[in-house]
């Protein structure tokens, strides 16, 4: 009989302290202000078309300033295809400064242009922020693609490789900072062999 009295006791006083627990106000109510931050995006617009300049050091010929135009379609938020025409007017060789009179092309074989169509992935989409109250969407992209390349009278099949940094300065223009590597094989010198030409390039962008 000691016993069952002692059980209801324990089990009233557990019944009753957890309920006792439950109902004890919070001492603390914290206060936290939600600061409103206002993030550019892609809403509906998949095609980007805009210009971009920066240099182009074509091997043998020194490092040239060039013009391009690029135009391209969003595929799905991560892959995007892109094709590009630019123009670079190339400088004298080494060899023909050097010797003063010699000249291996003329003002017309130096323009350069080249284009092509490449597939780009977003490797890492992010945001940068500015102050403490803009956000601004971000991407670190790869690309790589094929295209032609017309240099001192001739056609060159070319690969291009690189990767790029987006910088969406509004819903619908955006920020980019190219390096790319476009790559032909070429005998414009007496051998033949692959020239690797570098190209650091920034430029604006519209969506569409």
């Amino acid at each position: 009989m000691e016993s069952r009295f002692r059980i209801l006791f324990l089990t009233f006083f557990a019944l009753f302290g957890h309920t006792t627990a439950f109902a004890t106000p919070q001492v603390v109510n914290p206060e936290v202000e939600r600061r409103e931050i206002e993030i550019a995006a892609i809403d509906t617009e998949d095609f980007e078309i805009g210009l971009y300049s920066g240099l182009l050091s074509v091997e043998d010929f020194g490092v040239n300033s060039v013009l391009g135009l690029r135009f391209a379609y969003h595929i799905s938020p991560a892959i995007f295809i892109e094709a590009a025409y630019a123009r670079s007017a190339t400088t004298k060789t080494s060899y023909e400064r050097l010797s003063g009179a010699a000249q291996l092309l003329t003002d017309s074989e130096r323009e350069l242009d080249y284009y092509n169509i490449s597939f780009g992935y977003n490797l890492l989409p992010g945001e940068a922020f500015i102050g403490r109250s803009r956000a601004y969407n971000t991407a670190l992209y790869l690309i790589a693609g094929m295209g032609n390349t017309r240099f001192a009278g001739d056609d060159y099949r070319t690969i291009n490789l690189g990767a790029g940094y987006r910088f969406l300065l509004t819903d619908s223009i955006a920020l980019h900072l190219d390096m790319r590597d476009y790559i032909f094989d070429t005998d414009l010198l007496g051998e033949n062999k692959t020239t690797h030409n570098l190209e650091t390039s920034g430029s604006i962008t519209v969506y569409f």
